[in-house]
């Protein structure tokens, strides 16, 4: 199914998308960056079952879980062990926004969403469609790039239909996202914060805790 958010009414459409959602399918839906690819977190009908489908999907590496997209701090509940208070301080300062943060995942969270070091990767996505569509179904769901493993992101709908040659059971579409560049993820453990993926978000000068770039080997 391919709904417009020019041509159909986003209540319909996002009413749509949950009940897809709540029945275990895989919707496509527009980023404030790229397209993303959505199924329930857990703690929904047929939670497991949909994260495994979307990962076959995708053919992802067995060492990269699925980010989530929340509503806000209250859909941390069900996800997050424990809130540090430099996440709640960047949380506070770059959500909604483009910043995705991997917290301490809570204890008996499916493997498809949690690290094999035991964190769960979480952002409120910037003013968009994907932020009005979490908000309305009201439970996080995945946030994973609308793209095969190593393909290049989807800026529009019809690249992800050309993707997956009909395996999504809806797409949502709404024109050409912005693209490049993608949300900056960080990790913070010792004391610092570690930028696992540059992004959006330039935190060179953050004022808290040092910020440390993984892949430029340097500490800001």
């Amino acid at each position: 199914m391919l709904l417009r958010l020019s041509e159909t009414p986003e209540q319909v459409i996002f009413d749509t998308a949950l009940e897809y959602l709540n029945a275990g399918k895989i919707i496509a839906y527009p980023t404030e960056t790229f397209y993303g690819l959505g199924v329930t977190a857990g703690g929904a009908i047929n939670g497991s079952d949909a994260l495994r489908r979307l990962w076959d999907l995708k053919r992802r590496p067995p060492d990269k879980p699925f980010p989530l997209i929340a509503a806000d701090i209250t859909q941390l509940d069900g996800l997050v062990a424990e809130i540090e208070p430099e996440e709640l301080a960047l949380m506070e300062k770059y959500w909604p926004g483009p910043l995705t943060i991997l917290f301490k995942a809570k204890p008996g969270l499916s493997p498809f969403i949690v690290s094999g070091q035991g964190r769960v990767a979480v952002r409120v996505p910037g003013h968009s469609a994907a932020l009005r569509l979490v908000k309305h179904v009201r439970f996080p769901i995945t946030a994973t790039s609308a793209n095969i493993a190593n393909e290049p992101p989807a800026s529009e709908a019809q690249a992800v239909i050309d993707y997956f040659s009909g395996s999504i059971d809806m797409v949502i579409d709404g024109g050409k996202t912005k693209g490049a560049p993608a949300s900056t993820i960080v990790e913070i453990s010792d004391g610092r914060i570690n930028v696992i993926r540059p992004g959006a978000v330039d935190l060179v000068n953050w004022p808290g805790l040092p910020v440390f770039y993984m892949n430029r080997g340097q500490g800001l």
